[in-house]
């Protein structure tokens, strides 16, 4: 008997090999998807009854490889494709993982829109349900479940070969472009779960890693794949430290730097020292990861040199600006200028009710902590339960909930 949990996390990390190793066998994205699914079902009713076999991920594959070919009409096409398939090295002898990234660029394809291919990607290489990755768009599943089915169907409409392209080809840069952004997606997910009981799903960051360390090995040159993965390690790095005994959340202010993973913080560092060293105007991914590399080398919270963080802040709003830019800006500020112009700048962001932040539960609290900073208990609390109310992550619920009832006490008059 294996333990169920322990069971869907190994699921969760073979799936995407899986689909990558026979969709380069086979070469229909989408009926190898199908094919994996029923080979993930299969396998999480059969391996917490009789145990995870020796080679996991050839169990998978070899499933997934039938089911693949229970779904072909001609019978000589399925011979075909066995023969082709009995001619391939057996599973397991190569690197783990080794189409991942092929998969990865597969799911970018220049026929699909960014949304498309994000979500694309999020479900097949990061394993996130159509519920979760609805849920971190904000839209309902069923609209979600049409835009990947959508996706997929361009896909095969498209012919798109499973193969790694190279720098050469004319849409490159939006193509990597994509990938880095879908990269990004995957990490923040992970990081900081949009939904569910946990905080984080270190499952998904751990990938997201793996897969821009990948990056960075065959495009060594490139300064937003080193960038993107220097703020993904600086950032990964204080993981043991965002959560309490009981799993509470803990902002980074309150956080016991000790407990940060300096080796993560040198490493990161020094990938984003070797990218500026080289000149050109850094992009989102590099500001970003600086920004990171500025509160890591704070020993204290009180140490932060918050006033290099606004102004890298304010660089990045010119490269890659967009409302969740500026709302972080707004917070930067607070620490240089006071609370009252952070204020200001937060309301010129919301004055539109119809903007992508109206109703985001971290416009609230940023708002309510801006307003706890400059003495409005009553008000705090007002936008700390909003919050609450629309976070779909319980940790952030409860820690929104606490600080709303501590403000509220703090606003109540003295008893006498």
């Amino acid at each position: 008997m294996t333990d169920g949990s322990g069971v869907e996390d190994l699921l969760r990390s073979l799936a995407p090999q899986v689909l990558g190793l026979l969709a380069r066998r086979q070469g229909d994205f989408d009926a190898c998807e199908d094919a994996v699914q029923e080979a993930l079902i299969a396998a999480a009713r059969h391996w917490p009854v009789h145990g995870v076999p020796e080679n996991p991920r050839g169990w998978l594959l070899r499933t997934a490889t039938h089911r693949h070919t229970d779904r072909m009409r001609s019978e000589t096409a399925r011979r075909q494709r066995e023969e082709r398939v009995a001619r391939e090295p057996a599973p397991g002898t190569g690197p783990a993982g080794d189409d991942t990234l092929v998969l990865l660029f597969m799911c970018c394809h220049p026929v699909l829109t960014p949304a498309s291919a994000t979500a694309l990607t999020l479900r097949a290489v990061g394993g996130l349900t159509t519920a979760e990755i609805a849920a971190a768009y904000l839209v309902p599943e069923a609209t979600m479940a049409q835009r990947i089915s959508r996706a997929k169907q361009r896909l095969r409409a498209s012919s798109a070969v499973f193969e790694m392209p190279t720098p050469d080809v004319p849409d490159w840069p939006a193509r990597l472009g994509s990938v880095l952004h879908v990269l990004y997606l995957l990490f923040n997910e992970g990081y900081t779960a949009s939904a569910g009981p946990a905080l984080h799903r270190a499952d998904l960051s751990t990938e997201a890693i793996r897969l821009a360390r990948q990056l960075h090995r065959i495009l060594p040159a490139e300064g937003e794949v080193a960038g993107l993965l220097a703020l993904m390690l600086l950032t990964e790095a204080r993981r043991p430290a965002r959560t309490g005994t009981h799993g509470e959340l803990v902002p980074l202010a309150e956080q016991d730097r000790t407990l940060w993973n300096r080796r993560m913080v040198q490493e990161g560092s020094a990938l984003l020292v070797g990218t500026f060293s080289k000149g050109g105007r850094p992009g989102a991914y590099r500001l970003q990861a600086a920004i990171a590399a500025v509160h890591d080398a704070a020993v204290r919270a009180e140490d932060t040199d918050w006033p290099q963080i606004h102004g890298l802040y304010e660089l990045l709003e010119l490269v890659a600006g967009g409302p969740l830019v500026t709302l972080n800006r707004a917070v930067a500020l607070a620490m240089v200028d006071g609370p009252a112009a952070a204020l200001a700048l937060l309301d010129q962001l919301t004055a539109d009710d119809r903007g992508p932040l109206a109703g985001h539960h971290r416009t609230h609290a940023v708002r309510a902590h801006l307003l706890e900073t400059a003495g409005e208990p009553a008000r705090a609390a007002y936008h700390y339960r909003l919050a609450a109310a629309l976070t779909t992550s319980t940790p952030e619920q409860r820690y929104l909930t606490a600080k709303a009832a501590r403000s509220y006490e703090l606003s109540r008059p003295p008893i006498d």
